[in-house]
C-alpha cells in the first residue's frame, strides 16, 4: 500500500501551489508552499488537514472567490490526484461558513466537479454533518449523473463507515438514511459504482443487519446480471458472523446433516512469525446436495489474557450426498500492520453455514 509520502507528497503540494498560482497569480500562496515543512511523521489524513489549513490561510475569505479559483484550476490537467483532497476540504469549509443563499448547494456542485479528478468522498462528510437531508437530496440527483465518478460519490461519500473519513453520527441513528441512493445505483452499469454500493450496504449491515438483508432481498427480486455478485459482496460480514437471514439469502441453509470435523493442528506450538498448519473434514451426511460456505475462526490471545475471535474465509462448496471434503490450510502468525500477535493460548474452529466445530487449542510462543 502506498505511503502518505507517496500519495500526498511534498512535490505534489508544490505542484498544487503552482496550479493555484496559474489560476490566481496575484493571490500569493506562501503558506501552501510552506506547509510541507510540517509533513514529517504525519499520516495521510493529517497531511490533508495541514494543507487544508494552509489553503484557508491563503485563499480569499469568501466562498464565491474560492470557488472561482478552484474552477479555474479544473481547466489545468496538472490539477489532479491526491492534491485535490485538501482543496475539496477547504472549499467545504468556505461553503459551510457562508451565509449567502445558494453557497451550500454550489459547494456540493463544486465537489461533484472535483470528484472526476479525485474523489470528493472525504469533503462531502462536512456537508452531511452540517445538513444531512440537503446533502442526501443532492446525492439523489447525482445518481442520475452521466459521469460514473459522480454516481459513485453519491454512494461512497455517504457510507456510514468510510475509511479515512470523518464520522457522520446521524448515520448511527438513521441506518436507512441512504438506502434510496443505493437502490437507485445497485444496477448501475459501472462496476466501480456497484462495488461502492456493495461496500455501503456492508457498512449498514454492521449497524442494522436485518435492514441490510431486507434491502438485499428486495434487490434480488429485481436483479440484473450483476446483482447476485453485488449482494454476495455486501453480505460478506454477515456471512462471517453467521447471520441466519444472510446465510439463507445466499443459499447456505443450516443443516444437521453436515458433519464438521474438529480441526487437527500439525503442531500444538507455533512460534511468533511462524505458521499454524491445520486440516479438517466436512461430510454431507444427508440425502441431497448442499451448498456450504466454509470459514475458520482463530481466537487470538489478547494483551489482557482474554481471547478475541476473528473469522477468515476458506471456500464455498457444493457437496453431493455422502461426499467428504478434506480441508487443509496454513495460517500465518507473521507480524502485520493491522494486527499485533501475542504469545499464549489460541483456539481454532471451523464454521460451516453458521455452525461451528469443536475448538482445538494451540500455543503461540516467542
Amino acid at each position: 500500500m502506498p505511503t502518505a509520502d507517496e500519495l500526498l507528497s511534498a512535490p505534489a503540494v508544490i505542484e498544487l501551489a503552482e496550479c493555484l498560482r496559474l489560476a490566481a497569480p496575484n493571490q500569493g500562496w506562501a503558506r501552501v508552499r510552506a506547509s510541507t515543512k510540517n509533513f514529517d511523521g504525519l499520516a495521510l489524513g493529517e497531511r490533508a488537514v495541514v494543507v487544508r489549513d494552509a489553503l484557508l490561510a491563503d485563499l480569499p475569505a469568501s466562498y464565491a472567490a474560492t470557488a472561482k479559483i478552484v474552477r479555474k484550476m479544473l481547466k489545468n490537467e496538472a490539477f489532479t490526484s491526491w492534491m485535490i483532497w485538501p482543496v475539496g476540504e477547504a472549499a467545504a469549509v468556505r461553503a459551510l461558513a457562508s451565509t449567502k443563499s445558494g453557497d451550500f448547494e454550489d459547494g456540493l456542485r463544486l465537489l461533484a466537479q472535483l470528484t472526476g479528478r479525485f474523489s470528493s468522498e472525504f469533503a462531502i462528510r462536512s456537508f452531511l454533518n452540517a445538513d444531512l437531508q440537503r446533502t442526501l437530496d443532492a446525492a439523489i440527483i447525482w445518481t442520475r449523473d452521466l459521469d460514473e465518478a459522480v454516481r459513485r460519490l453519491a454512494s461512497e461519500g455517504t457510507r456510514p463507515r468510510l475509511p479515512w473519513a470523518k464520522q457522520v453520527p446521524a448515520f448511527r441513528a438513521q441506518p436507512a438514511a441512504a438506502i434510496e441512493i443505493l437502490s437507485r445505483l445497485y444496477r448501475d452499469e459501472s462496476e466501480t459504482v456497484r462495488r461502492s454500493v456493495a461496500n455501503h450496504l456492508n457498512d449498514i449491515s454492521r449497524a442494522d443487519p436485518n435492514l441490510a438483508v431486507r434491502t438485499a432481498t428486495r434487490w434480488l427480486k429485481k436483479p440484473d446480471a450483476n446483482t447476485p455478485r453485488l449482494v454476495r459482496h455486501a453480505m460478506r460480514t454477515l456471512i462471517k458472523q453467521a447471520h441466519p437471514g444472510a446465510l439463507a439469502l445466499m443459499g447456505f441453509a443450516a443443516s444437521e446433516t453436515v458433519s464438521i470435523g474438529r480441526p487437527k493442528v500439525q503442531a500444538k506450538v507455533v512460534p511468533l512469525g511462524g505458521e499454524l498448519v491445520f486440516e479438517s473434514v466436512v461430510v454431507n451426511q444427508g440425502p441431497s446436495e448442499i451448498r456450504l460456505v466454509i470459514d475458520y475462526i482463530v481466537h487470538y490471545q489478547k494483551a489482557n489474557g482474554t481471547q478475541a475471535p476473528r473469522v477468515f474465509k476458506l471456500s464455498t462448496k457444493t457437496l453431493a450426498p455422502g461426499e467428504r471434503l478434506r480441508i487443509q490450510k496454513r495460517h500465518s502468525f507473521k507480524p502485520i500492520s493491522t494486527r499485533r500477535h501475542y504469545a499464549g493460548r489460541h483456539t481454532i474452529e471451523l464454521q460451516v453455514n453458521g455452525s461451528r466445530s469443536q475448538g482445538t487449542s494451540f500455543d503461540v510462543v516467542t
